[in-house]
């Protein structure tokens, strides 16, 4: 929860959060956990403020630990006679465990979600150790053996950090489905490609334009939802990419990476900053939203690096600036009043859209789709793995031609596991924004699925979205 939503949560709570905060003085802006009795654990809550430096460095990062420590804390407090987090054991999360994987109802999780929590109590694990809260491991860790590009591995981790391995399968769909299910689901057609005369969606250009930002550049959803216009690359020609920067204060673990969008994409986001965007802005102007803003970061000029904010001469690095402050960035005329968010993203009433709106969006649309009974759902991180396994096969076929060998030629796991060793898996896992190309090695099991991706001509990824759409062109026109 955070500081500025305590008045609001005191009529739900049943105690006054703002004087308990103003007591532990809490500031505004800043999350927090309280106990069930009100309290404000110093120590919990020292750890939430101390992440940045224990490796937790985007906003995403310490929202989600936050939110991990707390449902635990909860689920201790209600089903385990009353236990504060400091009293933990091995038995506690085993319990927790198969709550959250194993018994149906709105609070079970994925396995990728349930290793997410085991990795924020695994922090908090390190952090109380070494500050000396706790004298020993409250859970129990074991020695695993992982396969890495130099070998098999030891490593120590959380025994509940496993899950079974049929509990939640890789989640992939095909190139062409996807485009079904953006076209269905975020465009508001009907299956096959003719308008639907019932669709009353708003602005599912927009909405479809941000699903192919994903697609065709492996962006993650919070990397994308707070691209600036500035951070676009122009048009230049016939330039078949355009180069974005993301900046190490909107990426995960705050590595600054390079994203690359083909010209379909870099002329799309022009023509929705000339068009869609800018009406978009005119009418938030004529309705005087843009005066009702008041929390808001003043911006005489900005470039694709960097900014300079008003009555300031000093140049601000994007790279300093993170999501939830880049919402707050206006162009200001000359008597300082804001006139344009430089967020790339907008809602009807000109303000910067949030990730969660995205979160919102793409539901929608998975729910239309099965109203179809198309059984395709789609998320944010689903478009990273589409991504990823577009350009494996794309890299690959490169890599087959560099070494003169035929392009049919059916290729064994092993030899395709030879071929992508060194520079294919790393340009992949650069691309992908991964530190180690062991991370990347779970899309070779989707090649054992999708052979097709591999051996079948994928030529130029332009070309191939180009027919697509010239195809729904025409079943529109008749």
């Amino acid at each position: 929860m955070h500081r500025t939503s305590a008045a609001r949560a005191s009529r739900d709570l049943g105690f006054d959060a703002s004087a308990v905060l103003e007591r532990a003085g809490v500031r505004d802006g800043k999350r927090f956990m309280l106990g069930a009795d009100g309290s404000y654990d110093v120590h919990l809550n020292r750890f939430g403020r101390e992440l940045d430096s224990w490796g937790v460095r985007s906003d995403n990062g310490h929202k989600g630990y936050m939110r991990d420590i707390m449902l635990y804390c909860r689920f201790l407090h209600e089903s385990r006679g009353g236990k504060s987090i400091w009293e933990t054991d091995s038995d506690d999360l085993r319990a927790y465990k198969a709550v959250r994987l194993r018994m149906e109802g709105p609070g079970t999780v994925s396995a990728s979600t349930w290793r997410r929590s085991i990795a924020a109590l695994d922090k908090w694990v390190q952090w109380s150790l070494y500050e000396e809260l706790l004298t020993r491991e409250p859970f129990r860790y074991v020695d695993k053996t992982v396969m890495t590009p130099q070998g098999p591995k030891r490593v120590r981790v959380n025994a509940e950090y496993d899950v079974d391995d049929d509990e939640e399968p890789l989640r992939i769909v095909q190139f062409v489905d996807y485009l079904l299910w953006r076209n269905v689901g975020l465009r508001g057609e009907l299956p096959d490609g003719r308008p639907d005369p019932t669709w009353r969606g708003r602005h599912d250009e927009r909405n479809a334009l941000f699903a192919d930002s994903l697609v065709y550049t492996g962006m993650r959803l919070g990397e994308g939802a707070s691209l600036l216009t500035t951070e676009l690359p122009p048009v230049a020609g016939s330039r078949v990419r355009g180069d974005v920067h993301l900046s190490s204060a909107v990426t995960k673990r705050h590595r600054a990476r390079t994203v690359y969008a083909n010209l379909r994409t870099l002329r799309s986001w022009h023509h929705y900053l000339a068009i869609e965007r800018d009406a978009v802005m005119q009418r938030a102007r004529a309705r005087g939203h843009f005066g009702k803003v008041e929390d808001f970061v003043p911006v005489r000029r900005a470039g694709r690096h960097a900014l300079t904010v008003a009555g300031s001469t000093r140049a601000w690095s994007y790279s300093k600036i993170g999501v939830e402050l880049r919402r707050k960035l206006f162009r200001v005329d000359a008597a300082g009043r804001p006139q344009e968010p430089l967020a790339l993203w907008l809602g009807e009433d000109g303000q910067p859209l949030k990730p969660s709106t995205w979160q919102s969006a793409f539901r929608r649309a998975n729910e239309r789709c099965a109203s179809f009974g198309i059984d395709l759902v789609v998320t944010p991180h689903v478009l990273r793995h589409v991504f990823a396994v577009q350009m494996l096969g794309l890299m690959l076929r490169q890599t087959i031609r560099a070494l003169g060998q035929s392009e049919d030629r059916h290729f064994t796991r092993a030899e395709l596991k030879r071929l992508l060793f060194g520079s294919p898996m790393r340009k992949l896992a650069k691309l992908l924004g991964h530190a180690q190309e062991s991370t990347v090695y779970i899309y070779l099991d989707l090649l054992d699925e999708f052979q097709e991706i591999v051996l079948s001509a994928l030529a130029e990824w332009d070309a191939q979205v180009a027919a697509l759409e010239a195809a729904r062109v025409e079943v529109e026109a008749v």
